[in-house]
C-alpha cells in the first residue's frame, strides 16, 4: 500500500533532501527514480496541480538503440549501425559529443530500470526509424512502448496522475495502444478484434463505477504510472502545484536549495546533493514561442500547457545558458485544432493515423501540393515551415471513404454521421471539388488540377512530385492490407470530399540549457555550475534538433537523468 497525498510532510516543513527534482516528466522521474535505486533521498516539485507532463499526454515510446530487448527479439549489435545513422542524420549541425553520450546510457539505462525498478518496455519491432532511408537506420526495435499498467495500483494517486488528450481515448475515458486501434478498426471483420473490444469495454464499464476514466493504463499514462508507483513505493516524496521561485547559490556558486511556493505557503527546500531541472522546455509559452520560433508564432501546443520554461529561467539567472540557436528549435507535430480558444481537447496530433494513408492529399492555400504527407511529423512540419506563410494553414483533403476507412483527425474510422463535425467548422464538406474550394478558400480550378494529377500518378503507385511511399517508414505506415502498388498511395477522387486545417505546432523545444556530457548544467565559460544538473527538454538538444525516430524526446530525457544521478552516486563513493 502506498503512503496517501495527505501523509506527506509539508513542504514548508520538509527541510533537507538530497536531490530535488523539477519536473515530473519521463526525464524527471527517471533521475527521481535512479537517485532512489541509489540510496538518495528524493523530492520531486511539480508546478502542474498533477504529475507526467507531457509524458502522460503522449504516447510514451522511448527510443533506445543497441536495447537488451530488441536484441532478445532477434536483432543483432546496434551500436555501430546507430552511430552511422545518427552521424548521417546530424552531420556537422552540432558536437557528436552529446549523441555518443546518449548512446552510452539508454541501453544500460533501460536495462537498469527494468532489473531494479520493473520498468517495463516492449519493443516495436516493426517501427522504422524516421529517416529510414538513411545508412544506419534500422527498421524497428529501437522504440520501445510502454507495458500496459494498472493505474488502481496508485491508490488516490491515480487522481494524481495527468490525463491524456481527451480525444486520445475511446469513450473519452478508455486507453487503448496503436496496435490495438489497428485491431479495432477491423472489429466488423475479425472475431478476435470483436473479443478485444468487449475485454477492453468490459473492463472500463467496471472501472467507471469507482473513477472518473478508465484505470487500465497504456503509452506515456502507463510509463509515468509505473515510474510513479516505482518512486512512492520506495519512500520519494512526490509534490504537485509546487512553484519554485528562485535557485539557491552559495557564495561558491553552489547551488544548495530552492525557495517556492506550495499551497499557499513559501518554503525553502536544501539539497544535500543536487537540483535537477526536467521541467519540459518551453513549448506552451506563447512569449518564448515568438522569440526562439520561426514566424508565424504557433497559437497553440498539444504540450502540457504548464511546459513554459520556468525551469530553464531559474538556471539562466544561476548562471545557464542557452545552446546555439538550431534550424526552428522545436520538436514539431501537425496538429488540428477544434476548439478555436485552444480550450480543453482542443489540439489533435497528425502522426501516423490519417495523412500517411492512402487516399489522401495535402495543399496549401493555393491548392498545391508543397510535400510528401508521409514524411515523419518532424520533417512533415519543417516543410510546411520552410514553404511559407501560404502552408499555414495547410488542408488534408479526403473522400467519405477513406474517413470510413481510416478516420481523419478525432473522427473515429466507420462515423455514420458526420454532420456535427461539418457544423462546428472543424471540418469542410464539398459535394465536389468545387464546393470543397468555395468551403475552404482553395482556389478551385489549381485545387481540380492537382488531385487530378494526384490521381492519374497514384492510381499507377507513383508520386513522381514528392515520393510519397517511398521509403519503409513511410510504407510500414501506409496500408499494406489493400494490395496497393503503395501502400501509401489512391486516388483521392472527385466527390464527397472533406478537409481539416493543419498547423505545425511544438510538443517539444529542442534548443535548452548547454550541458556537460554527464547532465552538468554550465555556464557562460563553459564550468559546471556545481549542484545543477538537466534533462530532458529543458537541455539542449542531443540530436541538435534532428529527430531519429518514435520516442526520440523520451529517450534522451530517461539516459540523461538516469546518467546525472548514476554519476553523482559514482562520486559519492
Amino acid at each position: 500500500m502506498l503512503p496517501q497525498p495527505a501523509e506527506r510532510p509539508p513542504l514548508d516543513q520538509l527541510g533537507e533532501v538530497d536531490l530535488i527534482v523539477l519536473g515530473s516528466g519521463a526525464a524527471g522521474l527517471t533521475a527521481a527514480l535512479t537517485g532512489l535505486l541509489e540510496g538518495f533521498s528524493v523530492a520531486i516539485l511539480e508546478v502542474a496541480p498533477y504529475f507526467g507532463g507531457t509524458t502522460a499526454r503522449s504516447s510514451g515510446t522511448v527510443w533506445v538503440p543497441d536495447n537488451a530487448l530488441m536484441r532478445a527479439a532477434g536483432a543483432g549489435p546496434d551500436r555501430q549501425a546507430a552511430e552511422t545513422y545518427l552521424r548521417a542524420l546530424i552531420g556537422n549541425i552540432g558536437p557528436e559529443a552529446p549523441w555518443q553520450a546518449f548512446l552510452d546510457a539508454a541501453p544500460a539505462m533501460q536495462s537498469d530500470l527494468e532489473t531494479r525498478a520493473g520498468i517495463l518496455f516492449r519493443p516495436y519491432m516493426t517501427a522504422a526509424d524516421y529517416r529510414s532511408e538513411l545508412p544506419g537506420a534500422a527498421p524497428g526495435g529501437r522504440a520501445l512502448e510502454p507495458v500496459a499498467f494498472d493505474g488502481r495500483r496508485l491508490g488516490k494517486w491515480f487522481g494524481l496522475l495527468a490525463e491524456p488528450l481527451k480525444d486520445l481515448m475511446v469513450f473519452g475515458g478508455m486507453l487503448v495502444t496503436r496496435a490495438e486501434a489497428a485491431r479495432l478498426i477491423r472489429v466488423d471483420r475479425s472475431l478476435s478484434a470483436m473479443a478485444l473490444g468487449a475485454r477492453l469495454v468490459a473492463r472500463y464499464a467496471r472501472d467507471r463505477l469507482r473513477h472518473p476514466r478508465g484505470t487500465r493504463l497504456v503509452m506515456g499514462n502507463a510509463l509515468v504510472g509505473r515510474m510513479m508507483h516505482g518512486i512512492l513505493s520506495r519512500g520519494g516524496l512526490m509534490y504537485e502545484s509546487a512553484q519554485t521561485l528562485r535557485l539557491i547559490q552559495d557564495d561558491a556558486g553552489r547551488i544548495t536549495g530552492v525557495e517556492g511556493l506550495h499551497d499557499g505557503k513559501s518554503f525553502v527546500l536544501r539539497n544535500r546533493v543536487a537540483v535537477i531541472l526536467a521541467g519540459g522546455g518551453f513549448p506552451s509559452d506563447p512569449k518564448k514561442r515568438s522569440e526562439e520560433l520561426p514566424a508565424p508564432s504557433p497559437r497553440h501546443s498539444p504540450a502540457t500547457p504548464f511546459a513554459r520554461g520556468t525551469t530553464m529561467d531559474l538556471a539562466l539567472a544561476a548562471g545557464a545558458r542557452l545552446g546555439p540557436e538550431g534550424q526552428d528549435n522545436a520538436l514539431w507535430l501537425p496538429c488540428s485544432v477544434r476548439v478555436p480558444d485552444g480550450g480543453g481537447g482542443a489540439v489533435w496530433p497528425h502522426i501516423v493515423l490519417d495523412r500517411l494513408k492512402p487516399g489522401c492529399i495535402i495543399v496549401d492555400s493555393k491548392g498545391r501540393r508543397f510535400v510528401n504527407e508521409a514524411l515523419s511529423y518532424h520533417d512533415f512540419c519543417r516543410a510546411v515551415i520552410s514553404h511559407g506563410p501560404s502552408a499555414q494553414p495547410s488542408w488534408l483533403i479526403a473522400d467519405r471513404d477513406f474517413i470510413r476507412r481510416y478516420g481523419l483527425g478525432p473522427i473515429r474510422p466507420r462515423t455514420p454521421r458526420l454532420t456535427s463535425w461539418t457544423a462546428s467548422g472543424y471540418l469542410k464538406y464539398g459535394r465536389d471539388i468545387a464546393a470543397l474550394a468555395s468551403e475552404t478558400g482553395l482556389p478551385a480550378e489549381t485545387l481540380s488540377d492537382t488531385i487530378a494529377r494526384f490521381d492519374a500518378n497514384a492510381g499507377r503507385g507513383t508520386d513522381p512530385d514528392f515520393d510519397k511511399g517511398s521509403t519503409l517508414y513511410q510504407r510500414s505506415n501506409g496500408d499494406n492490407t489493400r494490395g496497393l502498388a503503395n501502400p501509401c498511395l489512391a486516388p483521392v477522387g472527385q466527390n464527397e470530399l472533406f478537409a481539416i486545417a493543419l498547423w505545425p505546432m511544438p510538443l517539444g523545444t529542442s534548443r535548452g540549457l548547454v550541458s556537460s556530457v554527464d547532465a552538468e548544467v554550465l555556464d557562460a565559460r563553459d564550468r559546471p555550475i556545481p549542484g545543477l544538473f538537466v534533462a530532458g527538454n529543458d537541455m539542449h538538444s542531443c540530436f541538435s534538433g534532428e529527430y531519429p525516430g518514435a520516442g526520440a524526446q523520451i529517450g534522451p530525457g530517461m539516459a540523461f537523468g538516469w546518467r546525472a544521478v548514476r554519476g553523482l552516486s559514482a562520486s559519492r563513493r
